[in-house]
């Protein structure tokens, strides 16, 4: 039973992170960038849905929907206003960007909304089912559907749509995907959009178990830990990656010394990159100089 009840509560914490790297591996694919602030958009996915579901106290649905509207604004706005002029810069100066927007954007919660801690009002706060001694709440039940039905959604995007495939093709060969007629960069704006969603996504999910405040964003720490071992530029490696970093974790702070879940994703991370660099699923394609 203990163990059943870890794998549950590990799971749940492994689709936030699967989620948050998603986000993280969708702009890598599309642009070759790494976004730093990833977990810093999933904080500010938090701090709205929290503004629009307990201080507007809109529907919960509309406020989920509106808060994925919001986010997805926000990182079209980012992608034109800050990303879009480094396009050509050193990797490096980009990387240093984005570090930059997350301490920005913790600055801009704190000051909007506070350091004190709150909680998100949801309809199935606190509701747990019992499976014989097995118990498994409302909240880590939503979050393992809520990733699975992204997904789909996403899978489905990228596969059947003319937008998400001109988005494989954008991520396949950029100068190509230019020649044929697809506007890269607006495909780059979209893919920000995109990504900030499904930060805001896990930000909601994560919010009934976790308090929000600024300094939540630091998740995405571990989350860029997932998407290196998963394989960074494969969308099924970032959920497999986040929920094996999810479940040692559980497994980690029940069975071994106090500290060690907090840093066992650094050492999965650690030994992925001695015995498999290229991850769990190696699809990054090493370029030709």
């Amino acid at each position: 039973m203990e163990i059943l009840q870890l794998l549950i509560s590990g799971i749940s914490q492994g689709c936030v992170y699967g989620l948050i790297a998603l986000g993280f591996v969708l702009i890598y694919k599309a642009t070759e960038m790494v976004n730093f602030a990833q977990g810093d958009l999933m904080m500010m996915g938090a701090f709205f849905a929290y503004t629009y579901a307990n201080v507007l106290e809109f529907p919960f649905v509309i406020a989920v929907l509106a808060t994925i509207a919001t986010m997805a604004l926000i990182g079209v706005i980012t992608e034109r206003l800050l990303l879009r002029p480094m396009i050509g810069e050193p990797h490096f100066s980009v990387l240093m960007l984005t570090i930059g927007l997350g301490f920005i954007l913790r600055a801009i919660a704190g000051a909007s909304w506070g350091n004190e801690p709150r909680s998100l009002n949801t309809p199935y706060a606190g509701g747990v089912i019992d499976l014989n001694g097995v118990i498994l709440g409302y909240e880590n039940l939503v979050i393992m559907i809520g990733t699975a039905l992204l997904c789909a959604l996403l899978y489905c995007f990228f596969r059947f749509t003319r937008l998400g495939i001109a988005m494989q093709a954008a991520s396949q060969n950029q100068l190509a995907a230019f020649y044929v007629g697809i506007p890269v960069k607006r495909i780059y704006a979209i893919v920000w959009g995109i990504s900030a969603s499904i930060s805001a996504v896990a930000g909601i999910l994560v919010a009934p178990v976790s308090l929000i405040d600024p300094q939540m964003g630091f998740i995405g720490i571990k989350a860029f830990a997932a998407a290196i071992v998963g394989g960074f530029g494969s969308l099924p490696g970032a959920i497999l990656g986040g929920l094996l970093i999810g479940v040692v974790e559980q497994f980690a702070g029940l069975y071994l010394p106090t500290g060690f879940s907090d840093v066992s994703a650094y050492i999965i991370l650690l030994i992925m990159l001695l015995i498999r660099p290229q991850g769990i699923f190696a699809t990054m394609q090493q370029k030709k100089v």
